[in-house]
């Protein structure tokens, strides 16, 4: 797409590193994002920041305005000498992913008018991002979340209310991922004077948790309103057809808690599991065992 004179014109403000038929290409590309894939107004200020400055980069190294032509020329060290000297200034690793991201997707569309190549873009891989803990909860907040009770205004039906408190109890109380939390048979239900579950998690491996006496009457509760005939092989938690119970209900769950108790977006059925070893070390608890 070749943009006409006078956007070339008003692009040109935008992107003052580039010639005015690439200032066009570059604010078309833009516009097609936003209406074409919907980009949040957010993505697309840091997508323009991100290319305004690599165009800068080019017209530096050119010593003029950067051309269309000058992305054919392109070699995938001339991209990493780019993505070096922005980590050098102190960009992280996230924000050096989406300055990729970024220069990729207006490669490919320079590569799709034939006036461009996106390849260099692509020889080159993204920074690791390191994996970051979810934030726990407050020890209030936690709790709050595993009552049946905080779930008020709620119109499903209690026997499912209760259902998702005693999921709920398990993460945070036993410090368990979803998936093992509904792994759980109905066989081992943790009831009565059970003080223990084992829990099938990572890799096959298997390992003990303890049971809180506040855990044990959350599943004892829901075992007692369950309407659906659950066998001793089968799942202990059941959807409200009587099915295995879906992940998803229970994130959803704790995401109308979020607005309900006024908690942060990090307020994750992981953060829960999170916040039990947090908590536990936070009273003493000693590090390996958690």
């Amino acid at each position: 797409m070749i943009a006409s004179s006078g956007a070339q014109g008003q692009a040109a403000d935008l992107f003052p590193g580039a010639s005015p038929e690439l200032s066009g290409e570059a604010s078309a590309w833009l516009a097609w994002l936003a209406a074409e894939k919907r980009c949040s107004s957010h993505t697309l200020d840091g997508y323009g920041r991100d290319l305004r400055r690599f165009l800068a980069f080019l017209a530096a190294r050119t010593g003029r305005p950067a051309a269309a032509a000058d992305f054919l020329a392109l070699k995938p060290l001339d991209v990493r000498s780019y993505m070096a000297q922005r980590r050098a200034d102190g960009l992280t690793s996230r924000s050096l992913s989406r300055s990729l991201a970024a220069l990729r997707s207006f490669a490919r569309r320079l590569e799709r008018a034939g006036r461009g190549s996106a390849a260099p873009f692509n020889a080159v891989k993204s920074p690791k991002i390191a994996k970051t803990l979810p934030k726990p909860l407050t020890a209030d907040a936690a709790v709050r979340t595993t009552l049946a009770a905080s779930r008020a205004g709620d119109l499903r039906e209690p026997w499912v209310l209760v259902r998702d408190a005693a999921v709920l109890a398990l993460l945070y109380g036993s410090g368990l991922r979803i998936s093992e939390a509904l792994g759980v048979r109905r066989a081992d239900a943790p009831t009565g004077g059970v003080e223990a579950l084992t829990v099938i998690g990572k890799g096959r491996k298997s390992r003990t948790v303890p049971v809180l006496p506040t855990v044990r009457t959350a599943i004892e509760e829901y075992l007692a309103l369950c309407p659906h005939h659950l066998p001793a092989d089968g799942p202990l938690f059941v959807g409200v057809k009587g099915g295995p119970l879906s992940p998803r209900i229970i994130q959803l769950t704790v995401e109308r808690l979020r607005g309900a108790l006024g908690l942060p977006e990090s307020a994750t059925p992981h953060a829960l599991r999170h916040s039990f070893a947090t908590h536990l070390l936070a009273r003493g608890g000693d590090l390996r065992s958690i």
